[in-house]
């Protein structure tokens, strides 16, 4: 026998769960019974650039979404929002969106990662580890969540992509001036910037941790062919990423999933006790946006 829905005043209930990242903003509508409904897309939304801005586009992916589902954006009584949004720890940033008006029955906000993770277990305990441009662990246990490194690079992020082009240039550097061994990898380091190591510099003065994030594939590449400078950087970071499996492992998250661009890559690198502990995930940061929108 199939379970009622749930209504507000005889109108079905559903749920949004936003997906509020970096590079890009992605929305779904469901109803109680996980059924699809609409889908919508925007621009990136991230506290970094400014909360109005932030907001804008999740509201963009929200009416996208609405409009697909035939809802009217601008009242949704039915609707409770679940949002993941990167950012969420700049001071103040939780405050100003709750204080923000908005069209939804109710709505609650975490992080973009603690959205991933609540995607990746359905909801119940477990941890992922990000591996991408930059790194974290996060995890919840017992209703509450916890989490290891992912302060930001320079000052953290180690094990991500931004941290092997980092290392990728500093032996590069070293190499150009005789203090280790020139490698294939460090010989293309160098021949992007000519050679000239005040372009290394001038290029240093204004990169970003996605610039210097550019640089993982390649080492990636020679790793895998044997370059010993390359696998030194590969093995520094997967002994990295070792280190937030083994946190989450530590807070009592039964299993972990790696996430992020470098998950693949780098998976073979990780040693057997943390590859048993990983598990692929049962859904996306929207998934678990909707999980959120269903505690509101």
């Amino acid at each position: 026998m199939t379970a009622p829905i749930a209504t507000m005043g005889g109108v079905p209930q559903l749920f949004l769960g936003i997906d509020g990242g970096g590079t890009g903003c992605r929305a779904r509508i469901t109803d109680e019974e996980g059924n699809l409904l609409g889908q919508g897309l925007s621009g990136p939304a991230t506290t970094r650039l400014g909360i109005a801005e932030a907001w804008a586009s999740l509201m963009r992916a929200w009416r996208g979404a609405a409009e697909e589902a035939g809802l009217d954006p601008e009242h949704a009584p039915n609707v409770k929002a679940g949002i993941g949004i990167a950012g969420l720890s700049r001071a103040g940033s939780r405050e100003q969106l709750e204080a923000l008006p908005h069209p939804f029955a109710g709505i609650r906000f975490t992080s973009d990662g603690a959205a991933a993770c609540l995607g990746a277990h359905s909801g119940r305990d477990g941890a992922i580890v990000i591996a991408g441009t930059g790194s974290i662990g996060l995890a919840f246990v017992g209703g509450e969540e916890l989490r290891a490194g992912g302060y930001g690079f320079p000052i953290s992020d180690e094990g991500s992509g931004a941290d092997m082009g980092l290392k990728a240039i500093q032996f590069a550097l070293r190499a150009h001036d005789g203090r280790r061994d020139r490698t294939a990898l460090l010989a293309e380091v160098m021949a992007r910037f000519d050679g000239d190591f005040s372009r290394v510099i001038a290029w240093m003065d204004k990169a970003t941790a996605t610039d210097y994030a550019t640089f993982a594939p390649l080492v990636l590449r020679h790793a895998d062919q044997g370059d010993p400078a390359a696998r030194q950087i590969v093995q520094s970071g997967a002994e990295q990423i070792d280190g937030l499996v083994r946190r989450m492992v530590e807070y009592g998250a039964p299993l972990v999933t790696l996430l992020g661009g470098l998950s693949g890559p780098l998976e073979p690198w990780l040693s057997p006790d943390v590859r048993r502990r990983l598990k692929p995930p049962d859904g996306d940061a929207v998934a678990g946006a909707i999980i959120l929108a269903r505690m509101t």
